[in-house]
């Protein structure tokens, strides 16, 4: 290679690195950030935790999934936010896995008490007593989640966003539609078109735009914008995430026209008890497809403390493959040794 080539080869090498060092999971961020003071942690953890909503650890992506929150309802995302912060420091107070919260893995449950407390509330946008509540509910998602993954850790299976689900669900039952300082929305239950009336009133633009807008209702949110800033928020850290968020999203849509099972039996069985049908449906779906057991070597599960983002995971899964043909290729290899002993 001439020096030319050399020198036009360098710039080139330092924008793939620099576009690198922000894609992922910013191992290399979270390496530096360590060794900062607690403030910069907590500022990392925090936006890893908004992030991992949409189960990605990285915090430009929780940056830019805030800013979309932002465009779509400024209040909601100031109590998502707040809610992300207080119970990544409850689960410092309380000594949890400090990897663990530095990763996110405190703060997403936060983020979505917070946003759907806003959401939910009939009092309407900058209603200060309700960051009271926000705080209280917050506090107690490290609680709770400490407290499932000990029953969860039997099975290996990830808690998700089951102490959102109960604490949301909790605060909304013990309050109603009648209290006097935080009454919350009637929720009403979802009434189903017929599959003929449903195709007339679509658009081919709504019926386009509604993929995208599905992936950023994960956050409550129908802002186009929003959408956007959360699908590329999921496509700085890993393509396959946002791939398949996209492809959730027109599942989701595709079943809607005949009614998804699982969301319309929990909609209507949680409309009964006045609550809304939260993150249930995912989490009762997923939970069943990974206590799934299978033979089929296409179908495999890496375990719980090594799952990653997906690109992360298949490299892990390569590796493990790897070190079992190694291994079965040298125990084949002293059998007949054994044998001539």
């Amino acid at each position: 290679m001439g020096p030319s080539n050399q020198l036009s080869a360098e710039p080139s090498g330092r924008c793939l690195r620099a576009v690198r060092f922000f894609t992922g999971d910013m191992r290399r961020c979270g390496q530096w950030v360590k060794r900062q003071v607690l403030i910069i942690q907590l500022l990392d953890g925090v936006l890893r935790g908004t992030a991992q909503v949409m189960f990605v650890s990285n915090p430009v992506s929780g940056l830019l999934i805030l800013t979309g929150l932002f465009l779509q309802n400024p209040w909601w995302a100031l109590n998502s936010l707040l809610g992300a912060l207080v119970s990544t420091v409850s689960a410092l107070l309380l000594r949890l896995n400090r990897k663990a919260i530095f990763a996110g893995l405190h703060g997403y449950n936060g983020t979505l008490v917070g946003m759907l407390m806003a959401a939910f509330s009939s009092k309407g946008n900058w209603y200060w007593w309700l960051l009271f509540p926000n705080v209280f509910l917050s506090m107690l998602c490290p609680v709770v989640s400490s407290a499932l993954s000990s029953i969860m850790s039997k099975w290996d299976l990830p808690i998700f966003t089951l102490p959102f689900n109960i604490l949301t669900c909790l605060h909304i039952a013990a309050t109603g539609t009648a209290h006097p300082y935080f009454p919350e929305v009637k929720i009403q239950p979802k009434v189903h078109l017929q599959h003929s009336d449903s195709l007339a009133n679509l658009s081919i633009p709504q019926l386009f735009l509604s993929v995208p807008v599905g992936v950023g209702q994960v956050f409550g949110c129908d802002s186009p914008w929003t959408a956007c800033l959360v699908l590329l928020a999921l496509l700085l850290c890993s393509p396959a995430v946002c791939l398949h968020a996209l492809l959730g999203s027109a599942a989701g849509l595709c079943t809607a026209l005949f009614c998804a099972y699982v969301t319309s039996a929990t909609s209507k069985l949680m409309s009964v008890l006045a609550l809304p049908a939260c993150t249930w449906p995912f989490c009762l779906s997923t939970l069943t497809f990974l206590l799934l057991s299978s033979e089929n070597p296409a179908i495999c599960r890496p375990p719980l403390s090594a799952v990653s983002y997906p690109e992360e995971n298949r490299h892990y899964l390569r590796q493990l493959k790897m070190s079992e043909n190694a291994l079965s290729s040298c125990k084949g290899e002293q059998t007949p040794e054994k044998m001539e002993g």
